[in-house]
């Protein structure tokens, strides 16, 4: 299992913290640190589009507007910091954010 996100990202840490309490192998993936393939990042903007941008981050808001116009793989490859964290790479599916429905299915 891996943990794309951002260190001082508060929800990455609950999550982490969590997956990590139910006995889960997790692997956290920094995305500063080491930046996503052009490859992955076209794979979660596949599995969940728009969804895939945090549109209310200060990241966002500070876009251009040429920036905010384009394709969210852009986004993410000009400013990681914008992907909506975490996504959750477990048994072959991915998973966005930490809300009830991923904790269900993963914990």
């Amino acid at each position: 299992m891996i943990l794309y996100g951002i260190s001082t990202c508060d929800t990455c840490k609950k999550a982490l913290k969590a997956l990590q309490a139910a006995g889960r192998d997790v692997t956290f993936r920094d995305i500063r640190a080491q930046p996503l393939s052009a490859a992955e990042i076209d794979t979660i903007v596949t599995e969940f589009g728009d969804r895939a941008i945090n549109k209310q981050s200060t990241t966002y808001r500070g876009f251009s507007d040429f920036l905010k116009a384009s394709e969210p793989e852009a986004q993410i490859a000009a400013q990681p910091a914008v992907m909506k964290r975490p996504v959750i790479e477990a048994d072959g599916k991915l998973y966005l954010g930490w809300d009830d429905a991923v904790q269900a299915a993963l914990l």
